[in-house]
């Protein structure tokens, strides 16, 4: 009796013919993936403090800016710079210039900074939140646009007020401010030097003089009164004789002094207002002029030097 016939056996894959051409291209493909990892570099892009994560094929600092599309022009910090070599773990900074138009003290100028705040910007312009006053606080942000900064520094001024002798830092923008912020009243017809409206630099005397209601004439403002006061008192405007008493370039007795309008103790005033007084005083007295200056009053009459 004949036996039943076998079903025909599968044919086994690796006996294929193919098999090591299959196998070899798998091992190829295997060995691009793995070079290919190799390959990609996982790197940290901060742009203007904001951080992302950058898959790039890149070598280079520039090559990775390329590729994650942030553009970089003049002006702007790069770290580290754009023509280094980028490894796996890299960190890149990227901060864009913001321009400036800094006010200092009344003068204009243009700046370029990096800096994404007002704090960090002064820093970058050698300025600090204690030297003065600023137009933003320190903790708003400077847009990519730029803005306007302006800074007004402390400063120590000089204020010169009747017998008043004021010092003051001060970051005021105007004479005028200065003497609000002091307290010092200005009444009708008082004179201030330098005028209200001007910026008080530092080391700036500020002085505030009595009403000048009484006009100069010509013949007496061309008299020489430098040389009158340097007979009376070598010209110094804080001269002192206890035998009057008598003070300052003039030698004003008080009773005369104030006569001629002016206030507190002669010396205590500028030369400018003490030559003033002299001349009211000149005026005043008419044809009795020399009795006023008794050893000196004929050198109103020399001729300038």
């Amino acid at each position: 009796m004949r036996g039943k016939r076998r079903a025909p056996r599968p044919p086994i894959p690796w006996r294929s013919p193919w098999t090591p051409v299959v196998c070899l291209a798998g091992m190829v493909a295997l060995g691009a993936l793995v070079s290919v990892s190799f390959l990609v570099k996982e790197v940290v892009v901060i742009v203007d403090g904001r951080p992302s994560q950058v898959r790039a094929f890149a070598g280079t600092v520039r090559d990775v800016l390329d590729e994650a599309g942030v553009s970089v022009g003049y002006g702007d910090l790069v770290r580290p710079a754009v023509q280094e070599d980028v490894t796996d773990g890299s960190t890149i900074e990227v901060r864009h210039a913001r321009p400036i138009l800094l006010t200092l003290d009344g003068h204009t100028s243009r700046h370029l900074v990096t800096a994404t705040n007002v704090g960090d910007a002064l820093a970058e312009l050698d300025l600090t939140p204690a030297a003065g006053k600023f137009s933003a606080p320190p903790d708003d942000a400077v847009p990519l646009s730029g803005m306007e900064l302006t800074v007004y520094t402390r400063r120590k001024v000089y204020v010169v007020a009747g017998t008043s002798r004021i010092t003051s830092r001060t970051t005021a923008r105007t004479v005028r401010e200065v003497l609000r912020k002091k307290g010092i009243p200005l009444r009708r017809g008082y004179v201030v030097t330098p005028p209200l409206g001007s910026f008080p630099e530092d080391g700036t005397v500020i002085t505030v003089a009595p009403p000048r209601t009484v006009p100069i004439r010509s013949d007496v403002l061309r008299l020489n009164w430098q040389a009158l006061a340097v007979c009376e008192a070598q010209g110094d405007p804080v001269a002192y004789n206890p035998d009057g008493p008598y003070y300052g370039m003039y030698q004003f007795s008080l009773p005369m002094w104030q006569a001629v309008g002016g206030m507190g103790i002669p010396s205590a005033w500028p030369a400018e207002e003490q030559t003033y007084r002299a001349q009211v005083l000149y005026q005043q007295v008419g044809n009795r002029w020399q009795s006023q200056w008794p050893n000196c009053a004929d050198r109103l009459f020399d001729s300038p030097r």
